[in-house]
């Protein structure tokens, strides 16, 4: 039962797998088969059993069919073998009419061939016509750019390499050479930037070698300009104000007509020769590059290169040749290279976008001024030229001028001038003090003599001398003062004029210009004229003559200064009487020297009375006088006699002071001649000579050497000799002691000091001459006389002493 049930169980297995075997893949089976063995024991045999099985079926439907399809099969032979017969004859035909058509259809083939071939030719040709027409643009405008490159067209060339780009390249992209072109345009880019960039570089050294001559140009033209103004402006002053000019104005007037004659002559000549910046320099560089690199989109890398190349070439322009002071062509060649340098970045700016600004501009001239204005202070401070001074500030002026004309601030140069023109009066000043000395040493200090009418002229042309007695007197006939006067007053004419060339041109008012003209005037007179005056006073070889000239050529000229007040005037047109006008200090000036001359003639006439006290030789022992004055001072009361002739040229005052002064220290000479401490003892007639000198001394004083003297003023500088000699002449003791210290006293002035030291020196000369030896009683009554004076004279002094 078990056996029955497992063979039942395993036979829907079989035919499963043989469905499985039947319907699945050959590469499937493996599997299917490995199951077989898989299973229960005896199934392998059991599996081919049904195997063989199936088989059989197999066979058994397979020929079931085909006995059901054998007659069909049979009957299809038969029709085939019927059809036979009729195949080969139908292929006869067939083959026959075959070679027929290829023996006809052979020409037409070659014909056909021969069309198809002209047909693909045809349809190649046409091709490539449109082709090369699709070429043949791009190929002319390579060939145009190679053109522009060639002919240095480089803007071209890139707008050219633009279009090829965009428009042309897109259309052949696909042939080789389009890329090849396509990777040669970097390069020919690249190329272009170079040499634009080179050019740029020759355009820069180009313009730093011909900045001199750009400036030098526009600063002609600039001051061309300025003096066809200026002039004009002048002549139609003068046309204005002819009718109120006074006879000084017109040497002006005529300096303005020769200016305007020669600034329109000049306008005249350069009229055809007008150049601009233009003309000078070829800005095609810089526009070609700055195009370029527009193209390129570089543009911001051109103008940072740019500005960086000129603010190089700006440091270079304004360092300064170390010797650049030394002639005006140093400062004339500074200031032109400036100027080139300003023009062309003014240029740059007007005609470019971009390129530079005005704050660039600006800060670059705000650089270069700060720079300029510490050369120029600088090296002018090196010039003691006046002359160079002043071509200085003319170039200042023309340089200020040209670059305000470009729209450059200029102010700073102009407050920068008034620091020049300080050093400019002291150099002027330096000039005339040198020409004030040659004056001097020139001058013979004589009054001016002139022979003739039209001599007469000629000084009164050069000074404005008016004093109406010397006009009526006949020729020949002297003027006061001497050749210095006119010659200093010219002088200081010229200094007016060289002191106002500095002022022109410097867009002041005419106020401000009469200030500078009478401050700079103010300190000539107070400072220069007045030292030189004052060491020509204290040099040695200047003697009283000379003084006395020197104080009277000082009042001609202080009374001059108020000519040259008006000569100001008629220059600026500014009236005296304005608040703020300031005024000559000629008065204080020429009152100074005086005051220096009268003490010099004060010191110098006592030097010349110690000359003579020093000839002196008395014999201070002699028992007679001579009988007569002592020779030295007759020498001297002549000498006296004459320079007090000289004195009457001088104001009265100064004479009578001069004369006082010298007959003072006479009597003080003497005076300490008697007391001189060398001196040991002096005789009687010793004293009685010394008398006959001071009375000759009291007669020169009586004899008014010098008008003015009120009475007997000028012997009372003898007084206290007087009085002393008095005293000892007469021996009038008892007087003197009786009276001393009253103020009716006959003998007033004299010091009991020097009466003691007087009588003392007689005594000892008593004690060792033995004078009185022969008359024995009287000899010792006056012995005993001096000796009890004596006496009375030193408790008289020791009581003085005592008190004081």
């Amino acid at each position: 039962m078990a056996e029955s049930a497992e063979g039942l169980g395993t036979i829907p297995e079989h035919e499963r797998i043989l469905q499985e075997i039947e319907s699945t893949d050959t590469a499937c089976v493996g599997p299917t088969l490995r199951s077989v063995y898989d299973d229960q024991p005896n199934a392998h045999k059991k599996f081919m059993e049904k195997l063989d099985a199936c088989i059989r079926n197999h066979d058994k439907e397979i020929e079931k069919m085909c006995n059901f399809h054998h007659q069909g099969f049979v009957d299809a032979i038969t029709e085939l073998l019927k059809v036979r017969t009729d195949a080969e004859k139908l292929k006869v035909q067939v083959t026959d009419t075959n070679r027929r058509f290829q023996d006809a259809g052979k020409e037409v083939i070659v014909q056909t061939e021969d069309i198809i071939r002209c047909r693909i030719q045809q349809r190649n040709i046409t091709t490539v016509v449109e082709k090369l027409q699709l070429c043949l643009p791009v190929l002319e405008m390579y060939s145009k750019l190679k053109e522009q490159m060639s002919a240095k067209r480089y803007y071209s060339a890139l707008k050219t390499m633009e279009q090829l780009e965009n428009v042309y390249f897109p259309r052949v992209s696909q042939y080789r050479f389009c890329q090849l072109m396509i990777e040669n345009l970097p390069k020919l880019r690249e190329n272009i930037k170079e040499i634009s960039m080179s050019d740029l570089k020759d355009f820069l050294e180009s313009i730093r070698k011909h900045s001199d001559k750009i400036g030098e140009t526009a600063m002609k033209q600039a001051h061309q300009q300025k003096t066809f103004s200026v002039a004009l402006q002048k002549q139609n002053n003068i046309k204005f104000g002819k009718n109120m000019r006074i006879n000084n104005d017109r040497i002006l007037e005529e300096r303005n007509e020769i200016v305007l004659k020669h600034a329109l002559e000049e306008e005249d000549e350069n009229e055809e020769e007008v150049l601009t910046v233009q003309d000078l320099v070829d800005f095609s560089p810089v526009y070609r590059c700055l195009h370029i690199h527009s193209v390129l989109g570089s543009e911001e890398t051109f103008e940072n290169y740019y500005r960086k190349q000129r603010k190089k070439q700006a440091r270079l322009v304004l360092q300064p040749q170390s010797n650049m002071h030394e002639t005006v062509d140093g400062y004339r060649r500074y200031f032109t290279q400036i100027v080139g340098f300003f023009v062309v970045e003014d240029h740059i700016l007007h005609v470019t976008q971009g390129l530079v600004t005005r704050a660039y501009t600006d800060e670059l001239w705000n650089m270069a001024l700060s720079k300029i204005i510490a050369v120029l202070r600088a090296h002018s401070s090196y010039c003691t030229d006046p002359d160079l001074v002043l071509e200085l500030k003319n170039l200042i002026v023309i340089f200020a001028d040209t670059l305000q004309g470009y729209g450059f601030p200029v102010n700073r140069l102009f407050d920068l001038l008034f620091e020049i023109r300080d050093q400019y009066n002291e150099t002027l000043l330096k000039k005339w003090a040198g020409v004030f000395r040659d004056i001097f040493e020139e001058d013979n200090y004589s009054p001016i003599p002139v022979v003739s009418e039209e001599e007469y002229k000629i000084v009164i042309s050069k000074f404005p001398f008016q004093d109406p007695d010397l006009e009526k007197q006949s020729f020949p006939k002297k003027f006061p003062m001497s050749q210095s006067v006119p010659h200093i007053y010219i002088q200081v004419k010229e200094f007016i004029y060289a002191s106002l060339k500095f002022s022109e041109s410097l867009h002041r008012s005419s106020t401000e210009i009469d200030d500078m003209l009478r401050k700079s005037t103010n300190l000539l007179l107070t400072r220069t004229l007045n030292s030189c005056l004052l060491n020509l006073i204290r040099k040695p070889h200047i003697g009283l003559t000379e003084l006395v000239q020197i104080i009277i050529n000082t009042t001609h000229l202080e009374q001059a200064c108020k000519y040259l007040e008006d000569f100001i005037t008629n220059i600026t047109n500014i009236s005296q009487e304005t608040v703020h006008t300031t005024r000559l200090y000629g008065l204080s000036t020429f009152k100074d020297a005086r005051h220096a001359a009268e003490g010099e003639i004060y010191t110098k006439l006592n030097q010349k009375i110690d000359e003579f006290v020093q000839l002196a030789d008395y014999d201070w022992t002699m028992s007679e006088p001579d009988g007569r004055a002592s020779g030295y001072l007759m020498d001297l009361i002549n000498f006296l006699r004459s320079i007090f002739q000289v004195f009457t040229h001088l104001p009265g005052k100064v004479a009578q002071t001069a004369c006082m002064s010298a007959c003072q220290h006479l009597s003080t000479s003497l005076m300490q001649m008697l007391l001189d401490s060398e001196l040991k003892q002096i005789s009687m007639g010793a004293v009685q000579q010394f008398n006959l000198d001071v009375i000759q001394c009291e007669l020169f004083a009586s004899s008014e050497p010098v008008p003015g003297f009120q009475g007997d003023t000028l012997q009372l500088a003898f007084i206290d000799l007087r009085q002393l000699l008095d005293l000892f002449m007469v021996w009038d003791w008892s007087t003197y002691l009786a009276d001393y210290g009253q103020p009716a006293s006959k003998y007033l002035r004299v010091n009991p000091n020097t009466a003691l030291t007087l009588l003392e020196k007689m005594k000892d000369t008593s004690k060792k001459n033995n004078i009185f030896a022969q008359f024995r009683k009287n000899d010792r009554d006056k012995q005993k006389l001096i000796e009890t004076v004596v006496k009375q004279l030193r408790s008289l002094v020791n009581g003085m002493s005592q008190h004081t």
